[in-house]
C-alpha cells in the first residue's frame, strides 16, 4: 500500500509530502487510516534532531486516532472501520519476561512509533506491528481529544498504578502543560488531594479547572520551602532543570518523586534529601498496553479530556510552531481529513 506521509528531510526542516510502500501486511499487523494526529514535543525534538538520533527523511508522530483499514490473519478483536488508536508503542515481542508479565512498555524489542524513521504517524496510514497495541477508542471520547491520551495520557496515568498512588494521598503535579493538565484531571478523579506547581500564578485558574485544590507558584521566593513535607507523591511533567533538593523536600517520609519530563541536565540530589526519611525517586514512561486501555476506560468514565487546539493538514507547520514555542493550550492535534 502506498502511504502518503509528511516528512522532514533534514534537521529543523519544514515537513513535505513523502510517499512510501508499506509492503505486505504481517499476520499480527494492523493498518490504520489516520484521521487525527497529536503533536508531542518529542516529535518536534526528533524533527530538529535535538537528541542526535534522527534519521532523514523522518516521519514523526505517535498519537494517531483513525479507523482500521486492514488486519493480518492472526489479528483478534479488530475489524475494518473500527475506531482505534496507535500510540507511542506500536508493538512488542510478547515473549520476553517483561511482556509475559504484562509490562509491554519495558520490552527491549518494543516498536516505538516515533523512532521508526520514515514510518511514523504523521501520515494518512500508520501500521502497528502488533494488534495488541491497537486500542479501541471509547465512544464517549471525541477523536481530537483522544489523540493526546495515547502518549501524554498514558505517560501520566501509568505512574499512578505503578507507584501505588491512593485516593488518600496528597499529590503535587509539577507543570501545567500537555502532560500536567491531564495528570491533574486523572488525580482529581482518583480522589487525591491535588496541588499544581507552576513557575508563576498565571495558570492558577486553569489548574483549578483541571481539578487542583492547591497551587504553588514555585518562582516565588520561599514557596517550595513553605510546602516542605506536604506530599506523598510528586509527579514532575516538565523538561526544566529543577532545584531537585527542593522538590525532594516537598515529600513526606517515604514519599516518592516520579519524573516523566526529560531535563537536559543530570538529575542530582544531596543524600540528605533522600536518606533520612527514606524518600524515593523514580522515572516514568508511557504505559503498557494494559495500562493504556485502562487509562482510556477511566478517561471515558470520568469525562477526562485532553484540551486541544486543532489544525488542518495545510497548517501543519503552524501547529508544530505552537508546540516548539510552548504556547499550545494544551495539546496540538492535526486533522488529516
Amino acid at each position: 500500500m502506498q502511504v502518503r506521509a509528511y516528512a522532514a528531510h533534514e534537521a529543523g526542516a519544514s515537513l513535505r509530502p513523502y510517499e512510501y510502500d508499506s509492503g505486505p501486511l504481517g499476520a499480527n499487523e494492523v493498518d490504520v487510516r489516520v484521521t487525527h494526529g497529536g503533536i508531542c514535543h518529542t516529535d518536534v525534538s526528533l524533527i530538529d534532531d535535538e537528541f542526535g538520533v534522527s534519521r532523514y527523511p523522518l516521519v514523526a508522530g505517535h498519537e494517531a486516532i483513525g479507523v482500521v483499514h486492514a488486519v493480518g490473519d492472526a489479528v483478534v478483536g479488530l475489524s475494518a472501520g473500527q475506531r482505534v488508536g496507535v500510540g507511542a508503542i506500536a508493538g512488542s515481542c510478547f515473549h520476553c519476561e517483561w511482556c509475559v508479565s504484562g509490562r509491554t512498555n519495558l520490552c527491549p524489542a518494543r516498536d516505538d512509533t516515533v523512532l521508526r524513521g520514515d514510518r511514523g504517524a504523521f501520515a494518512d496510514h500508520v501500521r502497528a506491528s502488533d494488534w495488541r497495541h491497537v486500542h479501541p477508542i471509547p465512544d464517549a471520547i471525541p477523536s481530537a481529544q483522544a489523540a493526546p491520551l495515547l502518549c501524554a495520557g498514558t505517560t501520566v496515568f501509568s505512574p499512578l498504578l505503578v507507584n501505588g498512588v491512593l485516593p488518600t494521598h496528597r499529590v503535587a503535579v509539577v507543570g501545567i502543560g500537555g502532560l500536567g493538565h491531564l495528570a491533574l484531571q486523572f488525580l482529581a478523579a482518583w480522589g487525591c488531594d491535588v496541588t499544581a506547581i507552576s513557575t508563576t500564578a498565571t495558570k492558577r485558574a486553569d489548574a483549578e479547572r483541571f481539578g487542583a485544590t492547591g497551587f504553588i507558584a514555585s518562582g516565588e521566593e520561599g514557596a517550595l520551602r513553605a510546602a516542605a513535607g506536604s506530599f506523598d507523591f510528586v509527579l514532575s511533567t516538565v523538561s526544566a532543570n529543577l532545584p531537585w533538593d527542593d522538590y525532594a523536600g516537598l515529600l513526606r517520609p517515604q514519599g516518592k518523586l516520579c519524573v516523566v519530563g526529560v531535563p537536559d541536565q543530570p538529575i542530582a540530589f544531596s543524600p540528605m534529601s533522600l536518606v533520612p526519611a527514606a524518600k524515593h525517586v523514580a522515572g516514568g514512561i508511557v504505559g503498557s498496553a494494559a495500562h493504556t486501555r485502562q487509562m482510556l476506560d477511566f478517561a471515558a468514565r470520568h469525562d477526562i479530556r485532553a484540551e486541544v487546539e486543532t489544525f488542518p493538514v495545510a497548517e501543519f507547520e503552524k501547529a508544530l510552531g505552537r508546540v516548539r514555542e510552548g504556547s499550545s493550550r494544551y495539546r496540538a492535534v492535526v486533522e488529516f481529513e
